[in-house]
């Protein structure tokens, strides 16, 4: 872990930069508080900070201040250093956003102890982090494909409509639905059942554009969502992704399952105001088309 040392003083920071060093730290060590704002402010800077109270530029508690009040910005744990040990400044320190507070002189094992308290803090943050944003992703993704789940792409979908309606723009959506799913689930059992919908998931994102958005909208049937296509290409997209999935058949225990794909295409067009609801009912009524005119193929409507 880097961690920033400023001071002013070369004996003092040498001295900081040893200790931080021997502890198995990677020391940055600056000699003014604007070096150290500069430092603590790139993208890969230190997650952890030993400041100097009184430095030329900018002091400790003014770097702490500013560091809290930047948003969106990594945590930084920041110990304050200084000779000056009256409860007075200790609240002050503490209320500039400072973590932990050292006077000086002070032992090497007080430093030792500060800094294995704030990586312990950090670690912890870290892993909240993590838990939080898996969190996020089981909230907007389905557990099984990856994709986003239902509730996920309706709002992206809403989202997308709002866009192109105040820049003019179009957008195309594809309902699509796995040929006869039900009869590889009771065939094959569910979890074969699952490798199809997984791997049919897999080739939809291959197929579609890297800004196009695919969803999993229940069961055996996917959303796209195509931005600033027309009909044409709404259909030539649709028509390319049931070719993905279909061109070579999904390897199984024991075998393999060609997968033939139904799907049913239509476009909120430039200027013509249409909500989620209706165009999803438009690309349905094209899938059930698609379906009732012996699948394995694509049918397109126009939203009503």
């Amino acid at each position: 872990m880097k961690v920033l040392i400023a001071d002013d003083e070369p004996n003092a920071r040498g001295l900081l930069r040893n200790i931080v060093s021997n502890l198995g730290y990677e020391a940055q060590a600056v000699s003014d508080g604007t070096e150290a704002w500069l430092a603590l402010e790139r993208p890969d800077g230190p997650p952890l900070a030993i400041l100097d109270w009184v430095m030329p530029g900018m002091s400790g508690p003014e770097i702490c201040r500013k560091v809290r009040q930047r948003s969106h910005a990594p945590y930084v744990y920041i110990i304050l250093v200084t000779g000056m040990s009256t409860v007075n400044h200790l609240v002050e320190g503490m209320d500039a956003g400072a973590d932990d507070y050292i006077t000086k002189p002070f032992h090497s094992e007080q430093l030792m102890v500060r800094l294995r308290a704030g990586q312990r803090i950090l670690d912890l943050q870290q892993e909240l982090l993590a838990t939080q944003k898996g969190l996020e992703i089981r909230a907007t993704h389905d557990g099984l494909t990856g994709l986003w789940n239902h509730a996920a792409i309706l709002e992206r979908l809403a989202e997308e409509l709002n866009r192109a309606e105040r820049e003019m723009a179009s957008v195309g959506v594809i309902l699509l639905d796995l040929d006869h799913f039900k009869r590889i689930n009771d065939t094959y059992g569910h979890m074969v059942g699952d490798q199809v919908l997984k791997e049919s998931a897999r080739r939809m994102t291959l197929a579609v554009r890297s800004y196009d958005m695919v969803g999993r909208y229940g069961g055996d049937e996917f959303l796209i969502i195509v931005p600033g296509c027309d009909a044409r290409s709404t259909v030539e997209l649709a028509e390319r992704v049931c070719a993905e999935l279909a061109g070579t058949p999904i390897m199984i225990p024991n075998g393999n399952i060609a997968v033939r794909v139904s799907a049913g295409a239509t476009v909120a067009t430039a200027g013509n105001k249409i909500d989620s609801g209706l165009i999803v009912a438009a690309a349905d009524r094209a899938l059930y088309s698609a379906k009732e005119a012996g699948r394995n193929r694509v049918k397109w409507v126009i939203p009503e």
